[in-house]
């Protein structure tokens, strides 16, 4: 409280709009894994046999479920200042990314799955969705997000 008895301004306020358009965009992303998973598991699968697509399918749902984390963090810190919104948007993406390496390590040493399928479709489907949903918000072509 201000000494006047008001609110003490924070320099940031939630603009009006859909809550948690970080959760959405999250899940957006995520369910684009639906078109990416496909493609990498059959040339896994082609190349590695059944247990490079099963590295495959596990890498791309550590992925989505990477984004949906990301969303749901943002729009929590989003929701009590932009200070911490700022924090969790740059150190999340690094404790995200170490996140990642250990679920990997994890899986693999529970499960026998063949690492560098996982490794790679990570990877290459980490790239594929940010870029996919980069590109789609930049375009206006996810109307279901708009929140401006």
């Amino acid at each position: 409280m201000a000494p006047d008895g008001g609110e003490i301004a924070t320099g940031y306020e939630r603009a009006p709009g859909p809550a948690d358009i970080e959760v959405k965009i999250g899940l957006a992303t995520a369910r684009r894994a639906l078109w990416v998973a496909p493609p990498l598991i059959l040339i896994f699968a082609l190349w590695r046999g059944g247990e490079g697509a099963v590295g495959a399918a596990l890498g791309v749902v550590i992925v989505a479920g990477n984004f949906v984390l990301a969303g749901f963090l943002l729009s929590k810190a989003a929701a009590v200042s932009l200070k911490l919104y700022h924090a969790a948007a740059l150190g999340g993406f690094f404790l995200r990314l170490m996140l990642i390496v250990l679920v990997m390590l994890l899986i693999a040493q529970v499960v026998d799955v063949d690492r560098l399928a996982m490794g790679i479709s990570a990877v290459v489907s980490y790239l594929v969705l940010l870029s996919w949903e980069t590109v789609a918000v930049a375009r206006g072509e996810t109307k279901e997000l708009e929140w401006s």
